[in-house]
């Protein structure tokens, strides 16, 4: 490998080792927190326990003649369990049925993934008045019709009913509908909803998903936006607002009315719940937006979706929404929405298990990626042959004066024997973009979700072989297999092609080959907690590529006979000097040389 292959990878190596620090989780201490999170359980089963009497508006008074006694109600479908409370008339809590969290997924217990419960959410209504507002989470709703799938609910006030009617649609869908009877005094203009919600944890890397979770929204113009996924932050909307999601790792909660949200009075609010917190351990983020309403002929609806962050499914909605899952921007995105997504989505469909449909996709993509592996080698190779005579020239030229001279005969040497030290660079920076993106799709990923394959219980998280009770700093506190053998087999390519790497000539370079020994060991501690099915792709990836270069130099290079038609190349350019063609950029050595004789020249005048 050429010094310019060297440094390609290199870059992809401190890319990637970027990425890697920027998503490391954070230093836990796992007894503290199961401390923590027994103390917060404690406190909302009190809180639920002791539910505080309705608090009446100063400005307006509710005349329903309901009691004050605050209840839940059901309904359900396949897919979903949302709970009502009458307090508020709003969504208490929503549960997936077909899907576990992480606790459960390993404790083998079929229960239905609480994305937020009673007390972690509400969705309240405020309406101006003459004499004021009304917070309507502070009023009791009358349950004035249900179904298994459907629930109405009324509220009486001075000014007017407020109705809220939710409806179950097939899949993850809630219908959602605000109506406005006998309107005697709201000022709907200036009505806005309020929708807060506490999500739950659910994965078991705890640290990742709460690290990519935060609130998205799709602007009538710009498109998407989003708020920080790592920092606690507030936007106001410069647009209207097509869709607002709450988003986490794996499942969403979106939003989307059927009249765009209007830009004035709409914003948004992500809070991260640092240590201290009472729901630092239990919940992801606190999820706040505040949304214009426009109301026609008294009403206002919306759609709601509760469900997972599946491709698939996201894409069915023709909204945008598949937007939010993390596959990367520019680039990286096109190629895993366009390449990445697609295979691996058919391999999945025909009944590939995970495990073997990331075999299969790894081989697809190193199949199309053959001739650049092709090419890469092959011009490592030349460079292999002409380390000889580089080093004659590096001797010649010792002196840093005569440095231009040097290079003016590297580029006489490489063109006259068909060698370039940049055929080794341009293939490594070609797979680049490929290595990057599949870092972001498979954590992404949901199809990997508590899937198992071999020793790993689940790709979507690490692959701990052994637990070691305790927390190693930067390490963490376990061994992931899968870590370790994409580090050993980075480290066998490495050692393959530290005799293609060249010796710094000048003092104070970097020894090329001590770096790239040091990035396996590095991502032995960077990639301990990452997916299992992402450290099992660069694994079976490097694995692959080893092959191929033994394959390549075994049957398909013949090294000698490409020695031998350098040598002759390089005799017929000797040969026939009138038909040497020089590159623009040696004509501008040339240049360069030449006027610095000339100052050479006049400094000794």
């Amino acid at each position: 490998m050429d010094r310019n292959s060297t440094i390609g990878l290199v870059l992809i190596g401190l890319i990637i080792t970027v990425f890697s620090v920027m998503n490391q989780p954070s230093q836990e201490e796992i007894k503290a927190a199961q401390k923590k999170e027994a103390k917060a359980t404690s406190k909302k089963s009190e809180k639920k326990k002791n539910a505080v009497q309705p608090v009446t508006s100063n400005t307006s008074v509710a005349i329903s003649k309901i009691a004050a006694k605050e209840s839940i109600s059901i309904i359900e479908n396949d897919e979903l369990l949302i709970e009502l409370n009458n307090k508020g008339g709003m969504v208490a809590g929503v549960y997936l049925k077909n899907y576990r969290n992480y606790k459960d997924f390993a404790a083998n217990k079929e229960n239905a993934l609480c994305l937020f419960e009673n007390g972690d959410a509400h969705n309240q209504l405020v309406l101006s008045t003459a004499k004021g507002k009304i917070y309507t989470k502070n009023h009791f709703f009358e349950l004035v019709k249900s179904t298994k799938t459907s629930a109405i609910y009324e509220a009486q006030f001075a000014e007017g009913t407020i109705r809220q009617t939710y409806k179950l649609k097939k899949g993850h869908d809630l219908s959602y509908k605000i109506e406005v009877l006998d309107n005697k005094g709201f000022i709907l203009d200036n009505t806005v909803l309020n929708w807060a919600a506490d999500f739950k944890r659910t994965e078991r890397l705890f640290s990742e998903q709460r690290r990519v979770s935060t609130i998205c929204f799709e602007q009538t113009q710009s498109g998407l936006d989003y708020l920080s996924e790592t920092a606690s932050e507030s936007g106001v909307a410069e647009e209207d607002i097509k869709w607002v999601a709450f988003k986490q790792s794996y499942f969403s909660a979106i939003l989307h009315p059927t009249n765009s949200f209007p830009k004035k009075g709409t914003k948004f609010f992500i809070q991260n719940f640092m240590e201290g917190h009472p729901q630092a351990w239990t919940h992801l983020k606190g999820y706040h937006a505040t949304m214009a309403l426009d109301f026609q002929n008294n009403s206002a609806s919306f759609n709601w979706f509760f469900g997972p962050n599946d491709y698939e499914v996201l894409k069915s909605f023709n909204s945008g929404y598949d937007d939010i899952l993390n596959f990367g921007w520019g680039l990286f995105r096109w190629i895993n929405i366009y390449a990445v997504q697609p295979i691996f989505n058919l391999l999945v469909d025909n009944g590939i298990a995970l495990g073997w449909a990331i075999l299969i996709l790894t081989l697809i993509l190193k199949t199309i990626l053959m001739p650049v592996q092709w090419k890469m080698f092959v011009s490592s190779v030349k460079m292999r042959i002409l380390k000889p005579e580089i080093d004659e020239l590096n001797a010649k030229y010792p002196k840093q004066d005569d440095a231009m001279k040097k290079q003016m005969e590297m580029m006489t040497l490489y063109r006259e024997s068909g060698a370039s030290p940049l055929a080794g660079c341009l293939p490594m920076l070609i797979q680049m973009p490929i290595l990057l993106a599949v870092f972001r799709f498979f954590p992404a990923a949901f199809e990997l979700r508590q899937k198992g394959f071999l020793w790993a219980e689940d790709l979507s998280s690490y692959d701990s072989i052994l637990d070691f009770g305790f927390h190693l700093p930067i390490y963490g506190d376990h061994i992931s297999l899968f870590t370790l053998l994409m580090a050993g087999t980075t480290l066998v390519y490495t050692y393959m092609n530290s005799g293609n790497m060249q010796t710094p000539q000048q003092p104070g370079m970097p020894d090329m080959r001590i770096i790239m020994y040091i990035f396996p060991f590095m991502m032995i501690f960077f990639f301990n907690n990452y997916s299992a099915g992402l450290s099992y792709y660069y694994f079976i990836s490097t694995l692959m590529s080893i092959l191929m270069m033994v394959l390549i130099k075994r049957f398909f290079v013949n090294e000698d006979k490409l020695k031998v038609n350098m040598a002759e190349r390089k005799a017929n350019s000797a040969a026939n000097p009138k038909a040497k063609k020089k590159s623009r950029f040696q004509e501008k050595l040339e240049e360069m040389q030449r006027q610095q004789q000339e100052m050479l020249k006049n400094r000794k005048k």
